[in-house]
């Protein structure tokens, strides 16, 4: 029972304690006394990773300080906030990046080395948060990251998978998927809030009844009901006070299990239950090519729709009551993509069911608060749900829909009278043999903003993908170029060209981007240039060592670092790569070297596990690799690997010692792209198409610094329907022989038609990513790329402008630019830690 005299002491006088130092000393003090006392370690169990959590523990108290001083300001201030919402938060590694942003003593370092530790060992110990795919979880990070730094009271949403993105491993040259425990250790990251659970419905059904004033209302009633569990992560600003929250929501049982059965002797049907709900957030991203992988998705999507927005209101109600008149003067949801929509409907239920509102003032303020950021223009890579699986999972949410539809359909009737094609396109369902929810038009049909993520990107939107709704409602749609945050990519990855770069030109640059503009005269400065060169050779020592360590190949650090990470996809035509590198070995071994430059070619990403044709794209990758590495001909000329699970730690090194970046996509394929920006700001080159933000790439740095080739997206469009790879490939001599090694078992002597889907592929007239089209322009790209690289003084003037003009692609920009045209917050400055 808790002592009188404990319960009644005020709460202030317990939490009002002083402020940690910043200084070696006293964090090395508090180092010590966690890895002693709360973690129980001695001399003679100095385990890498408790003295790692220790580190993190120490660290967190300086955050945790601030992250309260910032709620505090918030809650004073009563400022308007946004919550954003994605299914994907690739964070990466914590500690290295609290340390940078929290401006820690540098001589902290020089502690731990007098204790026997070396603070990079330490950092090596955390475990990636591979809680994303790729990109957009990547993008959702970075974001997170320039709102706190440019102190935007703005709350990360997402889930707390078990099992984060799998773990790649290669055997005989397939990707075969293990499981990534990343919470196996704990994350001392993290602070759990289970006074703030909240309970998510599902199943069940709907009863109508009319209230005493006439109004109709709906009772979601007999569901199967989950708990959301809030895990908060901090998210610290660079260096100014303000710690931002990632709030991420785990799934368990209601109860832990049916005492009643358990008494019977039924301990698996008593635990059933409790299973079942914490499969939503076991695992990222099921696989969905079965029924019930879509079910899990669905699941995990209205999982962080509900929770979300259940949180969101409960915050409101403490802080206003049950007085909805201002709340979307106050609060603001960005969708990052389509997976969070179920927010529209499940708002839409929330303000009706749960707190009284009317259709109309629901509808009112849900279109008020709702913006939606697209990030495909792939149609296959858009929710829908059929409607079958969707009313029974979610019954109440299925009859909003089917009311927002209506009241959407009579508008587009009353702009276009009698435009039956035209309803049938545009409706939310999908009518057909079976029925289909679209998600993404439910987005765009609620939200008061609709972007894309770069110029043609959002110009492909409105011309095709969602044409009709351009048409209907042009003030929603606009563009919001995506940008990449400059602390982990530059600073924390690439210190020695970050010092570089300060020396010269100030820190400023470090939030304010532009400023890197200022570097471009030192390109005609040859001992700046000297100096950009030794710190390029030496991040591609470091690089080389990763892939001797994971690949077992050695990289030569003078030969052309030629570098594609990405996922494994199609459309971002890691196979044109793989069939250029297939042309390189067939002139080494017909002689064809004068001039050469040596050349190590990386390929790294993961496939969808479902994804056939990708996994078998990796197969072919590391074939290829196996025949050119034990080549002697090829011995100082040309190297190629793939990277085993490629991740963010990997890409902070990666990115810092690439010479070309590889950004081939199929025009009009790419949303955006953030990995060309990463690479861009280090200064590496870029090789690509007009897609994506390369095109913005490309004018920010000039045509003269980036070596383009293939088909425009209207040429490509142009293309189809009459394209004939085959002629293509029968006019190409070089093509040719590519195509023929691959035929003829070169890369597969022991695995007879292997490669056949992708040959097959390769000669289909209605291949969609135009691989042959554009062969011939990517090779003389590639050999323009040879002989600029070969001019060591021109290739680094192009290095460092390529640097200097990369400051548009910051984060800080794009958030900028969603705060000034989407969500008008007020800047919260925090007052900061008083240290005695």
């Amino acid at each position: 029972m808790m002592n009188a005299n404990v319960q009644s002491k005020p709460v202030s006088d317990i939490t009002d304690l002083p402020a940690l130092g910043m200084d070696a000393g006293s964090i090395i003090e508090d180092f010590r006394r966690y890895f002693s006392h709360t973690l129980g370690r001695d001399q003679l169990s100095q385990s890498a990773y408790y003295v790692y959590t220790s580190l993190s523990l120490s660290l967190r108290d300086r955050l945790v300080e601030r992250w309260k001083n910032t709620k505090h300001t918030y809650s004073e201030t009563d400022c308007k906030r946004t919550f954003y919402l994605s299914l994907e938060f690739l964070m990466g590694r914590a500690l290295g990046n609290a340390m940078l942003n929290l401006q820690v003593d540098p001589s902290t370092a020089d502690e731990l080395k007098k204790l026997g530790l070396e603070l990079e060992d330490i950092i090596d110990q955390e475990h990636d948060a591979g809680l994303g795919n790729g990109g957009l979880g990547r993008l959702a990070a970075c974001f997170l990251d320039s709102c706190a730094t440019l102190q935007l009271p703005v709350k990360g949403y997402g889930l707390r998978y078990e099992y984060g993105l799998f773990r790649q491993k290669i055997e005989n040259g397939f990707q075969l998927e293990e499981p990534d425990h990343w919470l196996r250790n704990g994350n001392p990251w993290e602070i759990e809030r289970p006074e703030f659970s909240v309970r998510v419905k599902f199943c069940g059904s709907v009863a109508h009844y009319t209230e005493s004033n006439g109004i109709r209302r709906a009772n979601w009633k007999n569901t199967k009901d989950v708990m959301a569990v809030p895990f908060d992560v901090p998210v610290p600003g660079y260096r100014n006070g303000t710690v931002n929250t990632l709030r991420l929501w785990k799934s368990t049982a209601t109860e832990e299990f049916d005492l009643s059965e358990f008494n019977a002797g039924s301990y698996a049907e008593a635990v059933a239950a409790k299973n079942a709900a914490e499969h939503i957030t076991m695992v990222l991203y099921p696989n969905d090519a079965s029924e019930n992988g879509k079910e899990l998705r669905l699941r995990q999507q209205y999982f962080l729709a509900s929770a979300s927005l259940q949180d969101v209101l409960r915050q409101w109600i403490e802080r206003h009551g049950s007085d909805f008149n201002q709340f979307a003067d106050k609060n603001f949801f960005q969708l990052n993509d389509t997976h969070p929509t179920c927010a529209v409907p499940e708002l839409m239920r929330l303000l009706m069911d749960e707190h009284g509102l009317s259709w109309d003032k629901a509808w009112d303020i849900t279109t008020r608060v709702v913006a939606y950021t697209n990030h495909t223009l792939l149609p296959e890579a858009l929710e829908r749900w059929s409607v079958s699986m969707f009313g029974r999972l979610l019954p109440r949410l299925l009859e909003i829909i089917y009311e927002i539809n209506e009241q959407f359909l009579n508008q587009v009737k009353a702009r276009w009278p009698g435009d039956i094609d035209r309803i049938r396109r545009m409706s939310i369902i999908e009518e057909g043999h079976e029925r289909y929810i679209r998600m993404a038009y439910m987005a765009v049909v609620a939200s008061v903003s609709v972007n894309g993520v770069a110029e043609l990107h959002s110009h492909l939107l409105q011309k095709h993908l969602f044409h009709d709704f351009y048409e209907l409602w042009p003030e929603k749609f606009n563009n919001k170029t995506n940008g990449v945050t400059a602390r982990r990519w530059m600073v924390s990855c690439n210190p020695s060209l970050s010092s570089l770069i300060t020396r010269t030109i100030g820190r400023g640059w470090i939030t304010d981007m532009g400023q890197l503009q200022a570097l471009a005269p030192y390109a005609e400065d040859a001992a700046f240039r000297a100096e950009w060169r030794g710190i390029k050779q030496a991040n591609k020592v470091r690089l080389a060592q990763l892939v001797e360590r994971d690949c077992g190949v050695v990289f030569h650090p003078d030969a052309l670092f030629d570098v594609q990470v990405k996922r494994i996809h199609e459309y971002k035509r890691q196979l044109l790569n793989i069939l250029h590198a297939i042309h390189l070995y067939d002139r080494i071994k017909r002689g064809d070297t004068q001039d050469w430059t040596p050349r190590c070619i990386l390929i790294g990403g993961k496939a969808a596990p479902g994804y056939l044709m990708a996994k078998r794209i990796i197969k072919l990758v590391n074939a290829v690799g196996q025949v050119i590495n034990e080549d002697p001909a090829c011995s100082g000329l040309l190297k190629l690997v793939f990277l085993p699970n490629y991740r963010v730690s990997a890409m902070e090194v990666i990115c810092a010692g690439t010479d070309l970046s590889e950004q081939i996509s199929t025009a009009g394929k790419e949303a955006s792209g953030t990995g060309n920006m990463k690479f861009m700001m280090n200064g590496a080159l870029t090789i690509g198409t007009l897609d994506g933000a390369n095109i913005e790439i490309r004018e920010e740095a000039g045509a003269e610094n980036f070596f383009l080739f293939g088909l425009t997206a209207e040429q490509v469009e142009d293309t189809r329907g009459h394209y004939n790879p085959g002629e293509i490939i029968a006019a190409d001599e070089d093509l040719r022989r590519v195509m023929s090694l691959l035929q003829n078992g070169c890369f597969n002597a022991f695995e007879p038609d292997i490669f056949g889907s992708i040959i097959q592929s390769i000669y289909s007239q209605s291949d969609p990513w135009l691989t042959a089209a554009d062969f011939r322009g990517y090779v003389n790209a590639q050999q323009q790329v040879a002989i600029a690289y070969r001019d060591q003084e021109r290739w680094t003037r192009m290095s460092i402008i390529n640097t200097a003009t990369s400051g548009k692609f910051s984060s800080d920009r794009t958030i900028l630019d969603y705060n000034r045209d989407i969500w008008h917050l007020a800047q919260v400055v925090v007052k900061p830690v008083s240290i005695l």
